[in-house]
Formats: structure tokens, C-alpha cells, sequence
């Protein structure tokens, strides 16, 4: 089954999804508390992401309402609120002063410390003067969330901060009001305070970087638009449109959201949508996105999706969604944050005890238990899969690709075998007439006029192919009767008062309407040259067949190769006839076919693949693709195809080239690695970094520097997702 979207689970029916923005979280075991007291609540399946602050939450209504979700978060010792649309906040500014201030202050109290002939008579004295407010003020953050924490019996990695530089703080204080002749820690004390805002600060910006994507393509929306009311243009704000208005679009101007256009024709840049750099040519009839770029001509638009329906919100949302989900690979992750905090504190106090009991002094031992309490990690540990997570899918949306959940991303790994729709996909989806073959005594605009009213009412590619050559060569079409369709094999109507059959010359061979020789051999011949036949008859006599033919997309030939490139075996599978479809596999270099498929067994077809042991993956455009995009490993929908498949499927394809499956795979590997590679640096760090500051190889300055970068070492190794490139651009 293909992978479920976004949060902890899919909303079930009757319940509702909220996003809270979530203050006060430090560390990956905020996350892990916070989510676990909102998954107490009756009826509530939340997953709170670290790195962007927010907790995705299902619930059902009428068991809890948002106040109370909100109320568990406080509970908890944290802040939550309903997120704003795009918030323009620096979340580093708030370590800006404090990080000057602590900075202030160690420098001096490192050189006291280190060189003894700077030291002027009482500098430890000035030590304590120069360490106080550099602990207290500046790591004042991390004091209170310690006691907060320690008010609901949590500990966090604030604990241990909190717990390192009060420690070396109060015993240098002690020694000194005392008059025992010791070490000093004043200067541990205040660089562990500068070090660790100087992470939390790096980091801040390193997270606001890998959120950027998303937030730019939110904000590249228009704000006004030109409705025309009694055919005068009014400017109002965007949000004030409605279905149905009629808005103006200008050369130059984005178009304020989606719709169809009415009047004029123009080149509209849909780059920040699809990727592509090529402007589309549209004219009348044809559908538009919100927020893209009208490039020459005047267009007047009817609005046909406001507000979250838009193509632009409905991406938002899939990227928020993904983001605020988890990969399998962050599970173990999660449970070690759970435990981590309590761990240290015991491997602390266990080290404290081992060194004393060992016979070492009290201000070694005293220095290994504290570089143990300061050198440990979880925030790397939390920020592993989410910082990639938000990176990778805001590049793919930028690219053209949304990536629906995190559990997409190990699929991709395991795909063998890759499935191809035809229509749609590999071809334009634009089928048009190519050849009218009237039995004897027909002409050709009557076979015509018949198998165009027939179709008229049908939405497959063929039907409308053949509808609009009748209305472009006839102009009106008769009235149809009745209408039926019979899925995967043509059409049943009553037209003028004849019985119409439209389809297959097999489904016509189900009515007793053979065809005579000649006409099945010029059917042949059709079907060789790449050709679509159906077959037309009126009152159980033949009418005539109907050719109809697709043009292959200039760019299949090379993304199929691409898909061979990433160890994927491409299979064409189409409803259409062998010798169509062996045409078209040739022309793009796809070897194995499965032609004639009904849309009902395309996903039999998906099943018998997946049990001789293939990992699928399956790209489709069409409502009839649905039930094999849901079936496969990995569903990858086209994005200019229906709302039913992009909503079946796990990966979307917006710019409707097939190059953009390959990117989607090679983009969603490379998060994927990414992650593995975050969560391998994190666990090592933590393996290796607590046994030698037991051990008292790390002091615990440098235990500071090295548990606060190794968190900025995880975002910035995510950040250079950025730098991902689709097909056709130099990496």
C-alpha cells in the first residue's frame, strides 16, 4: 500500500487536523514529552516536530477541543498558539545579547585562567565578578527551562546545561568564600554558557535556512487583484475573491489565484510552481495557477479556487505535512531522546563516584562529571531526520515535486520496478483525430457526427479527441439521448434516435458488429503506425473506425533513461491495443508492456508484480490510475492529471514532465541519506564524546564547543540539500 501522508496517522473520519506552533522546546526530549502528552488526550494522534516548532495534531472534536490540546502544552511546561500564516520573526535574535554578554565575559576570565602572569592579586575575586552574570543573565534561558522541566519531574537537555554551569559556578564560589586551596571553575562556567548560546544561536539560523523554501514559496503569492465588476477592474485584496469572479491579469502581474481563463491569450511563467523555466501559451478554456507569472498578453481569469483550495496552498500543506512527520529511520532516535537526559545524569554521578572512590581528587573527579553532564547530545540526535526532512521537501516543492510523507522516503530506496501509464504521462495526453475510415455508404462528417455526440459526454482523452474534431469540423453536436459508459472499452448512446456504439472493435464483436476484412486490415495498419482505433456503429451496423493518435512528450525518451540510470526496470502499462503501445515503447525505450489493461485491473496488474518479489512504483495521471497508485510501493502522480490520483498518490509530479519522477527519486534518495548520515554523526558523537569525558580525556570547555556544534554540524549537513538540482541543470 502506498505510503500515508503527514501526520502521526491520517486524520480518520469525523476528525479534524490543527498545527500548533510550539515555544520553549530545546531539544529533542521537548519534542518527545510534549508529544507524548498530547497523545494521552482521548481521540488525539500528535507528532511534534523539533526543528520547525510546530506539533501536527488529529483529533476528533467533539472528544477535545483545540483549547484543550493547547492547554496539555502548557501543562507540560512549553507555549503553544495557533501558528500565524508566515511569521517574519529571527528566531536567533533572542541568543543575540545574551551571546555578547557571555562572550564579554569568558574572554577574560579564559585569559585569567590560562596565562597566571596576567593574574592581578584577588583575580579570583574578579573571576567571580566577571562569571555571575555571564551564568546567571545570559544563561538565564536555560536555568528556567531546567526548573520548569523539573516542576513536571522532566529533565532536558536544558538540564543539563543548567546542571553543568551551576555546578562549576557553586563550587568555584565555595571553595573561594572557604579559603580552600584549589582549582577554580569561574571560566568553565562562563565559556560553557557562551559556547552553547553560540550553538543554539548558529543553529536558529541554520533552522530558519532550512525552512526557507517553504516560507519563500508562501510568500510568492499575489496580494491584490483586478475583479472586474460591471466591466470596471476594482483592486481587492486576494483573500477577498470568490469562485466565480472574473479578474483581470496584466503583463507582468501574477495571477491572483486559480482559474480558467475567459479572454486573451499569453505566455505564463509557472516556474515557481513546476520548475520548468519555459513559459506555457494559454488561451481560452485553458486552467492557470495562482501566484504564477502572466508574461505578455492581457488575460481576464475566473477565480475556480480560493484561499486553501489553491494548487500553491494545497502544496503548502502536503510540504507542512511531510515536515511534520516522521521517518521510520528517526523511531530509534526518538526513544534514545526519551531516555537520554536521565542516562547522563546517571553516568555523571556514577563517573563523580568512580573517580573519588578510585583515589583521585575531588577537583578531577569534579571535572569529569561535569564534562560528561556538558559534552552529551540529544539535540543532535533530534534535529537528524527533521532538519533534512524540511530541507529536502522545501527543494522539491521549489522543483516541482511534493513529497507527501516521510515514510516516502524509504521506498524509494527499496523501488525495483517502475510502472508507466501512457496516456498522460509518457505521451502529451492530448489525443487528436488522425484518420476517418467510413464503412461502405457512410461519409466521413456522418461518421463523424456520430462517434462525436456519442463521446461528448465522456471524459477519457479518446472521447474528448474525437468530441472536439466534430465540434471544430461539424460545429454543433445533436443531442444524446442517453449515455453509458462502459469502462475500459467505449461507449453506449442514443443519437438522433440511433443506437450509437462507440469503442474497441472487440466490444463491438460483443454486439455481433464485426468488421469485414478490408476494414480490420486498414485497422491493423492504423494500429501498427502508433494509432488508437474505435470502432463506430449505428442501429448494430458499422459506421466506420475513428483513429485517434497521442504525440510522445520530447522528454520521456530521456527520463526513462534516467530511471534505468537510478537501477529502476520501466514498464509501459496501458488500456490501449499491444501494437499502440509497442510503438510508443520503442519510440522511448521501454521493453516490457502490459497493453490492454481495464482501469479495474490495473491494480490486479500492480499486485501480480509485487508478489514475483518487485518493489513498485507506479506514475499515473488519471482517475482510472487511483486504485494502482494507492496499491503500489510508491505512487507517483503527474500533477497536471486529476485531483482523485494526486491525492492516491505519495509523490506529486507538478510540472507533469516525466523527468520529475526521476528528480522525485534521486531527491527523496538523497534526503534519505542525508538523514541516515545526520543520525550516524549524532549516535558516534554521543558513543564516542561520553566514555572519553568519563574517562577525563575531555575537559569541559572543550566538551562545550563540541556538544554545541555538533548540533550545527547536523542542520548545515541537511542545508546542502539546497544545492540539489533537477534534470537538465548542472548539480
Amino acid at each position: 500500500m502506498a505510503a500515508a501522508t503527514g501526520t502521526a496517522e491520517p486524520a480518520a473520519a469525523g476528525q479534524e487536523r490543527v498545527e500548533l506552533a510550539i515555544g520553549g522546546m530545546t531539544c529533542a526530549s521537548c519534542a518527545a514529552r510534549i508529544e507524548k502528552k498530547l497523545n494521552k488526550l482521548d481521540g488525539v494522534a500528535a507528532t511534534v516536530n523539533f526543528a520547525s516548532e510546530h506539533a501536527a495534531v488529529a483529533f476528533d472534536p467533539s472528544r477535545v477541543s483545540v483549547e484543550q490540546l493547547i492547554g496539555a502544552v502548557e501543562a507540560a511546561g512549553y507555549e503553544a498558539a495557533l501558528p500565524e500564516a508566515v511569521s517574519d520573526d529571527d528566531p536567533a535574535r533572542p541568543y543575540r545579547r545574551r551571546l555578547v554578554a557571555a562572550v564579554a565575559s569568558s574572554v577574560p576570565l579564559l585569559v585569567l585562567a590560562w596565562f597566571p602572569g596576567a593574574r592581578p592579586p584577588g583575580w579570583e575575586w574578579v573571576s567571580l565578578v566577571l562569571a555571575t552574570p555571564a551564568v546567571f543573565w545570559a544563561g538565564w534561558p536555560f536555568h528556567r527551562a531546567a526548573a520548569a522541566n523539573a516542576r513536571h519531574g522532566a529533565a532536558t537537555m536544558d538540564t543539563l546545561i543548567s546542571l553543568g554551569t551551576l555546578a562549576a559556578w557553586l563550587w568555584s564560589t565555595v571553595v573561594l568564600l572557604a579559603g580552600i586551596p584549589t582549582a577554580v571553575y569561574f571560566d568553565t562556567a562562563a565559556s560553557i554558557t557562551a559556547l552553547i548560546l553560540l550553538g543554539r544561536y548558529l543553529e536558529a539560523r541554520a533552522k530558519r535556512r532550512s525552512g526557507d523554501a517553504i516560507r519563500r514559496l508562501l510568500e510568492m503569492g499575489a496580494k491584490e487583484a483586478r475583479v472586474l465588476r460591471d466591466g470596471v477592474e476594482v483592486e481587492v485584496p486576494v483573500e477577498h475573491l470568490a469562485v466565480g469572479d472574473l479578474f483581470v491579469v496584466r503583463p507582468g502581474e501574477k495571477i491572483a489565484t486559480d482559474g480558467t481563463v475567459r479572454h486573451g491569450s499569453s505566455a505564463v511563467d509557472q516556474s515557481m510552481l513546476t520548475g520548468e523555466s519555459v513559459p506555457v501559451e494559454v488561451a481560452p478554456g485553458d486552467v492557470v495557477a495562482g501566484a504564477t507569472v502572466n508574461t505578455s498578453g492581457r488575460l481576464v481569469v475566473e477565480a475556480t479556487r480560493v484561499g486553501a483550495s489553491t494548487a500553491l496552498a494545497q502544496i503548502a500543506r502536503l510540504v507542512g505535512e511531510a515536515q511534520a512527520g516522521k521517518a521510520p529511520v528517526q523511531r530509534l532516535a526518538d526513544r534514545v531522546s526519551a531516555v537520554f537526559v536521565p542516562v547522563v545524569i546517571a553516568i555523571s554521578a556514577a563517573t563523580l563516584a568512580g573517580w573519588l572512590l578510585g583515589g583521585a581528587s575531588a577537583t578531577a573527579a569534579f571535572t569529569a562529571a561535569v564534562a560528561v553532564i556538558v559534552v552529551a547530545c540529544p539535540c543532535a540526535l533530534g534535529l537528524a531526520t527533521p532538519t533534512a526532512l524540511m530541507v529536502g521537501t522545501g527543494r522539491g516543492a521549489q522543483i516541482g515535486v511534493v513529497i507527501k510523507g516521510p515514510e516516502v522516503l524509504e521506498q524509494t530506496r527499496q523501488v525495483t520496478t517502475i510502472v508507466l501509464d501512457k496516456t498522460g504521462t509518457i505521451t502529451e495526453g492530448r489525443m487528436a483525430v488522425s484518420a476517418l475510415v467510413p464503412a461502405e455508404g457512410v461519409s466521413e462528417d456522418e461518421l463523424l457526427r456520430l462517434a462525436a455526440a456519442a463521446e461528448d459526454a465522456s471524459e477519457h482523452p479518446i472521447a474528448r479527441a474525437v468530441a472536439g474534431e466534430g465540434r471544430d469540423r461539424l460545429g454543433r453536436l445533436p443531442a444524446v439521448e442517453s449515455f453509458t459508459a462502459r469502462a475500459g472499452l467505449g461507449v453506449e448512446a442514443v443519437v438522433d434516435g440511433h443506437a450509437v456504439v462507440v469503442g474497441r472493435p472487440s466490444f463491438l464483436a460483443d454486439w455481433a458488429i464485426p468488421l469485414p476484412d478490408p476494414v480490420a486490415r486498414e485497422a491493423d495498419r492504423l494500429e501498427a503506425s502508433g494509432n488508437t482505433v474505435v470502432a463506430v456503429a449505428s442501429d448494430g451496423r458499422l459506421a466506420g473506425l475513428v483513429a485517434v493518435a497521442d504525440r510522445v512528450k520530447p522528454t520521456s525518451a530521456g527520463a526513462i533513461a534516467r530511471l534505468r540510470d537510478l537501477g529502476l526496470t520501466p514498464i509501459l502499462l496501458t488500456g490501449d491495443n499491444e501494437r499502440a503501445a509497442r510503438a510508443v515503447a520503442e519510440e522511448v525505450g521501454i521493453d516490457r508492456v502490459l497493453a490492454g489493461v481495464l482501469p479495474q485491473d490495473k491494480a490486479a496488474e500492480i499486485a501480480r508484480l509485487q508478489q514475483a518479489g518487485e518493489v513498485v512504483a507506479m506514475v499515473g495521471d488519471g482517475v482510472n490510475d487511483a486504485p494502482a497508485l494507492a496499491r503500489a510501493d510508491l505512487g507517483l502522480s503527474i500533477g497536471t492529471g486529476t485531483d482523485v490520483a494526486i491525492e492516491a498518490s505519495d509523490l506529486t509530479l507538478v510540472s507533469g514532465d516525466l523527468n520529475a519522477a526521476a528528480d522525485a527519486i534521486r531527491l527523496s534518495r538523497r534526503t534519505l541519506a542525508t538523514i541516515k548520515g545526520n543520525l550516524v554523526w549524532a549516535f558516534g558523537y554521543n558513543v564516542a564524546a561520553i566514555p572519553l569525558a568519563v574517562a577525563g580525556v575531555v575537559n569541559p570547555i572543550v566538551a562545550a564547543a563540541a556538544m554545541a556544534f555538533s548540533s550545527v554540524f547536523v542542520v548545515t549537513n541537511s542545508l546542502r540539500l539546497r544545492r540539489f538540482r533537477p534534470s537538465g541543470e548542472r548539480s
